[in-house]
């Protein structure tokens, strides 16, 4: 049996999706820039495309950026506010590393001040010492995301924008996460920049899009043309900027009947873990419903020797999951999330993250496989 469990990492497209994006690669194929009526088509194309996308997140068209994904966005945001002017950033260490390297890379060259929020119990963000960094530090650039990659802990974005707002901070957010997955109403958020890739809502890889608050002034962060309204060069992605609308238009179509089936697997998960596995316990707030991610679920496992050789066992069992970030697959460097709340470190960790093709056979037999493999350890 082939299991994918690793919907954080990204997802399959869907295939209304392929369907949509199908003939902006053989039919209507020209450079949106272009003058001539080829171009002009692909042009409309596009800006139809932008307004479905500000449409759907509550805000305007001219506020919506296509990218390469979220990690062009996330350096956008972070670098074209310190070109700006900004010399204070704030961040948590727990940030994906398309934030959390920008900005070291930033101190490094002493373009910025780094700080750091302190997390409470679990990797939720001290809001009573943001305040006090806020106050500390006016102006500042706040980049807290709105779900963590790996442990799925939420944070309250709405209150975190307005603690900015009447500090006069600009608050920039990872929201790669949950785009799809909630109901975003940027302009109601106060939020100056959010994020999305199409790629992790059933979309196609390679493209997503920085969304800028109107209020919010920024330079380019990559120059060569007047695309994006001269905030990024280079030819758009005619058919992966349709592909993205079209799975996001999709996500917010589908949002409540997935929702529903997405957490009746987690809590699925969860209750099978605990019969079925010795030793389970659930990293952070993955475990809670209430304040993680509802397509997340990090379990930790009883220290093992063999715990270094866990996802390989899985994958020869057909389980796709992840131990932490996807973008720290392959390499033998531990997960800075869970150092940073204090996990043991002998622990073994698995990152489940489920989508709306996870079938309730698929966590059954993903659990089965774990316990086959924990529990016969001496």
């Amino acid at each position: 049996m082939k299991v994918y469990l690793d919907n954080s990492a990204t997802t399959p497209v869907d295939p209304e999706v392929f369907e949509a994006m199908r003939p902006y690669f053989m039919d209507v194929f020209g450079n949106p820039s272009s003058i001539h009526s080829h171009g002009r088509e692909a042009r409309s194309v596009v800006e139809r495309n932008r307004k479905k996308v500000a449409e759907l997140l509550g805000t305007s068209p001219a506020e919506i950026f296509f990218t390469s994904g979220g990690t062009e966005s996330d350096n956008t945001a972070i670098v074209s506010s310190v070109r700006k002017g900004v010399r204070v950033a704030i961040t948590s260490p727990i940030e994906h590393h398309a934030v959390l390297h920008t900005l070291e890379a930033l101190e490094r060259r002493g373009e910025i001040a780094l700080k750091y929020v302190q997390l409470t119990q679990g990797g939720a963000v001290d809001m009573a010492h943001l305040e006090q960094l806020l106050s500390t530090h006016k102006g500042a650039l706040v980049s807290l995301m709105h779900a963590n990659n790996e442990l799925g802990n939420l944070s309250d974005v709405n209150a975190i924008s307005m603690l900015c707002k009447s500090h006069g901070a600009t608050y920039h957010s990872d929201t790669v996460q949950t785009m799809g997955k909630y109901v975003h109403n940027l302009t109601a958020s106060h939020i100056n920049m959010a994020v999305g890739s199409a790629h992790k809502f059933h979309g196609p890889k390679g493209v997503g899009f920085l969304y800028i608050n109107g209020e919010t002034k920024i330079d380019p962060f990559v120059y060569g043309g007047a695309q994006e309204r001269n905030m990024r060069g280079g030819t758009e992605n005619l058919a992966g900027i349709v592909g993205l609308a079209k799975g996001l238009e999709i996500a917010y179509r589908d949002m409540e009947i997935n929702r529903a089936h997405i957490t009746g697997l987690k809590l699925q998960m969860i209750q099978e873990l605990k019969e079925k596995v010795k030793g389970v316990d659930f990293n952070g707030l993955s475990g809670d419903m209430d304040r993680s991610l509802y397509s997340v679920l990090n379990v930790g496992v009883p220290e093992s020797a063999e715990n270094d050789m866990l996802l390989f066992n899985l994958d020869i069992k057909g389980i796709s999951v992840s131990g932490g970030s996807a973008c720290a697959s392959g390499t033998n460097v531990g997960s800075h999330v869970l150092d940073a709340i204090g996990s043991d470190p002998n622990r073994g960790a698995i990152r489940f993250s489920f989508s709306k093709y996870t079938t309730p056979e698929e966590i059954s037999y993903a659990v089965d496989s774990l316990a086959e493999i924990i529990n016969c350890r001496d």
